[in-house]
């Protein structure tokens, strides 16, 4: 668990992918779809492109900015084929060796890969592979990926990718680079989203459509749960070489995770927070003078409260862009003043006002106590805040980096102890019920037969846990501890 991660009072974005396969700029559209995806990952970006002859990377920490604006870096990226990735750190620390795509040189040839998700028995894997010879250079579980893609006996690339992830659990979604094709691969249950594109003959995969968006790529449709894409000179070849499984893509990715802009399976994610926030409105009214929206995540959210209510909407407290994660996190006094420096009530909508405040989730509570703090200081009469998602009582394990459960404030105190520890008159989440009738759902989640993973509201893990029942890893399944 990365120190960054155990100070945050927020979910953290994950990862995100994109990859070309037959277009000339294919590097340089491929910095601009993970420009797109920059909300997925700010802690390193890298790229990998083929030219027929040989491949060619760059890879550093930082914004994508910071890696791919220089002509000097772009000229050194040549080919018609490339794939590229942000990171978060949820396996393995910050560090450039954790730095993706990863590349190896085996028999069949070169490979680079990369991946947003998280292995769950990554742990056990790497310890077979060490005892079999295996050296691993990072702490990312995605090195376990190419060790076992290594260590396969099958002849073809596509053939030893399918024999590695046989003997992998856990949610992901891959891009692959071979001298031959792009590959993408979504885990059996779908838990973390990839989608196929289309840029005049070019074909392209990514983590959101907002990726092909920005390159006036046509959205051609998403990659099914456990199925294998192989673009390549004769186009795109599919293959489904795992057990067929119930869908259950991660709810959280139209809560928050996902750009609002961007489309997961048919449903619009800005819409679909819109229709979060009426039901929220529904369960949980109170009488009240103005909505306002925790910026950004809760201003859909807070759209939708809003006009189910029939209340104005407020831009109450006003968010300054310009405040890099790393200058408010170095020092203790620092972090102390970093909701001040990112958000700032709006006095003159909010003084004498009973407020609604909407916010996306509570992780920790301590940003949500100071937020709480500031309207009160502005001069508001009543704080009433309501929450787009349920009570979140458990980590995450498949790709998002949470704190463990004991530091969930859910988690340790019932509703009336939350609101109190924040200091808001009224505090509500949205029901389960109410989330799944709000994405269309009806009669609200079916045990054991959702659509989505809701496991860090429900407990109901999808996908075993065997490193974490192991005893072996902490939050998120980190292999720093063991390797460090």
């Amino acid at each position: 668990m990365t120190s960054a991660c155990a100070d945050a009072d927020h979910f953290h974005e994950e990862c995100g992918v994109f990859g070309i396969y037959g277009h000339p700029d294919a590097p340089a559209l491929t910095a601009l779809g993970l420009h797109a995806l920059q909300h997925r990952g700010q802690e390193a970006a890298g790229i990998v492109s083929y030219d027929g002859t040989q491949f060619h990377h760059h890879r550093g920490p930082g914004l994508v900015t910071d890696n791919f604006t220089s002509k000097e870096v772009m000229e050194s990226l040549k080919g018609s084929a490339a794939i590229g990735h942000v990171r978060y750190a949820t396996t393995g620390e910050v560090a450039k060796r954790n730095i993706q795509p990863f590349f190896g040189d085996f028999e069949f040839g070169g490979l680079a890969i990369c991946h947003n998700g998280n292995l769950t028995n990554s742990y056990q894997l790497r310890r077979q592979l060490v005892r079999r010879g295996s050296l691993f250079y990072s702490t990312s579980d995605t090195e376990v990926i190419v060790h076992l893609i290594a260590t396969s006996l099958k002849d073809s690339v596509v053939d030893c990718l399918i024999d590695a992830l046989h003997q992998v659990e856990g949610a992901y979604s891959i891009a692959a680079l071979s001298q031959d094709a792009v590959i993408g691969v979504r885990d059996p249950l779908g838990v973390r989203p990839l989608v196929i594109g289309k840029l005049a003959d070019a074909w392209i995969i990514a983590s959101e459509t907002c990726a092909l968006d920005i390159i006036d790529a046509e959205f051609v449709r998403d990659v099914e749960p456990g199925e294998i894409v192989i673009i390549g000179a004769g186009g795109v070849r599919s293959i489904k070489p795992f057990d067929a499984e119930t869908k259950r893509l991660c709810v959280f990715e139209y809560i928050y995770f996902a750009r609002p802009d961007s489309v997961m399976e048919g449903k619009s994610v800005y819409e679909a927070r819109k229709r979060i926030g009426r039901e929220l409105a529904r369960e949980s009214h109170i009488p009240a003078d103005i909505v306002v929206p925790v910026p950004d995540s809760g201003v859909p959210a807070a759209l939708g409260y809003a006009r189910e209510s029939g209340l104005p909407f407020e831009l109450g407290i006003i968010r300054n862009h310009y405040v890099g994660r790393t200058f408010i996190e170095p020092t203790d006094q620092i972090r102390h003043l970093g909701v001040r420096l990112k958000h700032n009530a709006n006095r003159a909508d909010i003084e004498g006002k009973r407020v609604i405040l909407v916010d996306d989730s509570i992780v920790r509570g301590t940003t949500s106590t100071k937020i709480v703090e500031m309207v009160r200081n502005a001069g508001a009469r009543e704080v009433h805040m309501r929450i787009s998602s349920p009570p979140t009582s458990f980590p995450c394990f498949y790709g998002i980096a949470t704190p463990s459960r004991e530091q969930l404030l859910a988690a340790r105190f019932d509703l009336d102890e939350m609101a109190r520890f924040i200091g808001v008159d009224t505090l509500a989440f949205i029901s389960i019920d109410g989330l799944y009738r709000a994405m269309g759902q009806e009669g609200g989640r079916l045990p054991h037969g959702a659509r989505f993973c809701d496991a860090c509201f429900t407990g109901d893990y999808p996908i075993a846990l065997a490193d974490a029942e192991d005893g072996k890893v902490s939050v998120q399944l980190s292999l720093l501890a063991e390797t460090a």
